[in-house]
């Protein structure tokens, strides 16, 4: 790190201690503090504005590390009536009444920052700004990749044998399957482990399936809101996007344009996520998928390690993936499309 650089990575450092209360001194020696909710809230914007996904989910501040589900988003139906010369009328929770907890894990987000990086950015005026935004980036990033590959939060993790961090938390797909068995479509034929699509099969093609797994499968409450989305991988939505012309074509299919733009599947809007698992389909809202993260509890040190020619951020944070009511999803995974057979050329006379 060239002299420049040091003076404003100091200056990076006095504003960190200023903004939680710190010493100076205590934070640039690499003492652990714990982040201020104002500066945890700040941060966790920065993380919401490099993903629109996560903007349209809900990325809610919890107070204890478990607890119950605070049962955001879709509701349940309240009206009703109550004959009063027999009985007195009763209010309805108006979230679903089935019982949902959160458990909160400690995850760490922790990175660094080369000399040469640090070099090449001193010269720019937001060099804070740049230091804090790498790091956003890529904490919702994570984030995302959690939610759709989770299936346990091992004490200790590995990337290099969970390289879509499986091993970090349990994320939403994985709680579908564990808590709503009954809304989870695995396969068509028994113990076929699959489900394809196309000529001559249950489905002819993705449209037929999504529409049979919104109205099989999510109660009639649910089944019509206007919100639900069909979220897809994107080795299915080029299979929608890109339609092989044959005899089995879906009855929206109006031109190539207009179902990109609508990105409709089976009457519902389609959405593409990053890190969404192949030949899997979720129905649900939006705002049906949260994260929580707790209050107060987000840790954080930075150390100069001059020996490695780096500057290493240690930040954890205590999370939870939360599906707010599993009433409201349908899930079907092992998805195939078959191509369509090749056309049949004419016998020469």
């Amino acid at each position: 790190m060239n002299k420049f650089t040091k003076q404003k990575f100091n200056a990076y450092l006095s504003g960190v201690a200023a903004d939680n209360g710190e010493d100076v001194a205590f934070v640039a020696n690499g003492g652990q503090f714990t982040v201020e909710p104002t500066i945890q809230q700040k941060l966790e914007n920065a993380v919401l504005e490099s993903s629109d996904f996560l903007k349209r989910i809900n990325v809610v501040m919890v107070q204890e590390m478990k607890g119950s589900a605070l049962r955001l988003g879709v509701l349940s139906p309240v009206a009703s009536r109550t004959d009063t010369n027999t009985k007195a009328r009763e209010t309805t929770d108006i979230h679903s009444l089935q019982e949902n907890t959160y458990s909160c894990e400690q995850t760490n987000f922790d990175t660094h920052l080369n000399y040469a990086t640090l070099d090449s950015w001193a010269k720019f005026p937001d060099f804070a700004a740049r230091v804090g935004k790498l790091k956003a980036e890529r904490i919702a990033l994570d984030r995302i990749m959690i939610g759709w590959n989770g299936t346990s939060a091992a004490a200790t993790t590995n990337r290099t044998s969970n390289p879509l961090l499986q091993d970090v938390n349990k994320g939403w797909l994985f709680q579908i399957e564990d808590k709503a068995k009954a809304r989870v479509l695995k396969e068509v034929e028994k113990s076929s482990g699959k489900i394809e699509i196309g000529a001559g099969k249950t489905y002819k093609n993705l449209d037929a399936l999504v529409f049979a797994l919104k109205e099989d499968f999510i109660p009639a409450q649910y089944r019509d809101d206007t919100k639900l989305v069909a979220i897809m991988g994107s080795d299915l939505l080029a299979d929608k996007y890109f339609p092989l012309i044959n005899q089995e074509k879906p009855s929206e299919i109006l031109a190539g344009d207009t179902v990109i733009s609508q990105k409709r599947v089976g009457g519902l809007q389609a959405v593409s996520v990053p890190f969404f698992p192949k030949g899997t389909v979720l129905i649900t809202s939006l705002d049906n998928l949260s994260i929580y993260v707790q209050e107060g509890k987000v840790r954080r040190h930075l150390k100069d390690v001059p020996e490695r020619n780096r500057v290493e951020d240690y930040l954890s944070s205590n999370e939870a993936y939360v599906v707010e009511n599993y009433e409201a999803v349908a899930m079907a995974k092992n998805i195939t499309i078959l191509e369509a057979p090749a056309p049949i050329s004419p016998v020469a006379a």
